[in-house]
């Protein structure tokens, strides 16, 4: 048997929990949440990198939707609650394949029924916009965590790509954390500043996880985990799921992607734009500059890292796919997993601990952040506190 049959085989047993993809924020973009346009229910190669299909032939158990929106929209919750109703839409189109998902026994029924189990994680602490009335609401919609930041601050929290504002978590910061503790929704720190996954580590009383970063030792990248702050999640239960994207995970493609940005927004595009008529100009670029190729075993370089660093108990996957305009060879799309997987047991991975790695974790340290929920929820009630009253 080779190692990519053996990759598949595992992933029928024990499939891959992904902890980001951005398919609403691309049909949003694509068109408009017209999902009849971009049925995924059939092939959409030629427009996403994901479908039912792939997700499918890549061994995909469950995936939490990222109900993201850019931080510059100037209204941001009702915009989330557009990405809420689209991840709900899908799940309703496709009840045969996708199994809505809110707690770790949900995982484990789909799973166990060979549908993919569904959650949702809302992309930035913008999302709430400074409420934590806002931030229960997403919860009770069924938004299972909440990335701190993403590219930009927060005003009460420093994201990894933004000038330091705050220093890290401010005192409101610290109470959202709380709050989440106390609903039970995973603190998600990808996106934040280091200082931000330090206070954040500091404050939580629940496992945090990072739904979409790679090792800062492996790639200089403020995105990715320094060794510091890996080194603290045996002690916190978290899990750090590696990411995908070229621009993280190979140190040749960081000064690529900053040229490509450049040249994105000389041509009045956002950076992040993946419309086609941005992908056009990507490709311009990209045919004069030719762009530095990450593969599936640059991932697995920055896997045998964090597991030297925080160990397999503290590993999983989220490939970022629909969130980003070039993905590696090999990890094309999500059909792409059991590459990934087979590089793996080429390197001497066990099969229990690629079990750990696809399925076991995540749906570890959802259960937890259950469990201490339902702890807190016994002593304390809903906080009212306010950015204003906090942090003055």
């Amino acid at each position: 048997m080779t190692a990519l049959e053996e990759a598949r085989e595992l992933l029928r047993e024990f499939p891959v929990v992904d902890g980001h993809n951005d398919l609403p924020w691309a049909l949003r973009e694509q068109v408009r949440y017209d999902l009849d346009a971009r049925d995924i229910a059939t092939d959409q190669g030629a427009h996403l990198h994901t479908d039912i299909p792939r997700l499918r032939e890549g061994g995909v158990g469950a995936q939490f939707w990222s109900v993201y929106v850019r931080a510059d929209l100037p209204d941001a919750v009702p915009a989330t609650l557009e990405q809420i109703d689209c991840v709900r839409q899908l799940i309703a189109r496709h009840p045969a394949d996708l199994a809505p998902a809110l707690t770790a026994a949900d995982m484990e029924a789909a799973r166990e029924q060979g549908r993919i189990a569904s959650l949702m994680g809302a992309e930035g602490g913008h999302s709430i916009a400074g409420s934590l009335g806002t931030l229960r609401g997403l919860y009770a919609l069924g938004v299972r965590y909440l990335t701190l930041t993403h590219n930009d601050n927060v005003p009460w929290a420093d994201s990894a790509t933004d000038e330091p504002g705050v220093g890290g978590l401010s005192a409101f910061g610290r109470e959202v954390v709380r709050e989440m503790n106390r609903l039970g929704m995973l603190v998600d720190l990808s996106h934040v500043a280091a200082t931000t996954m330090r206070d954040a580590l500091d404050a939580t009383g629940a496992p945090v996880i990072f739904s979409h970063s790679s090792a800062r030792a492996v790639c200089d990248h403020p995105r990715n985990i320094p060794d510091d702050v890996l080194e603290r999640l045996p002690a916190n239960g978290g899990v750090a799921m590696v990411t995908f994207v070229p621009k993280f995970v190979l140190q040749a493609a960081v000064d690529w992607t900053t040229a490509a940005d450049e040249h994105l927004r000389a041509h009045g595009f956002h950076h992040l734009d993946t419309t086609a008529e941005a992908m056009r100009v990507h490709r311009a670029f990209e045919e004069s500059n030719p762009r530095p190729v990450a593969t599936a075993a640059t991932v697995a370089d920055h896997l045998d890292h964090m597991r030297e660093v925080a160990g397999i108990d503290h590993l999983g996957i989220g490939g970022d796919y629909d969130g980003t305009a070039f993905t590696p060879d090999g990890l094309r799309d999500v059909s792409g997993y059991p590459n990934l997987i087979a590089e793996l047991l080429d390197r001497g991975w066990s099969k229990t601990d690629l079990a750990k790695l696809t399925w076991q974790n995540a749906v570890r340290v959802l259960g937890a952040a259950e469990d201490v929920a339902r702890d807190l929820q016994a002593t304390r009630g809903p906080s009212n506190a306010t950015i204003e009253a906090l942090d003055g």
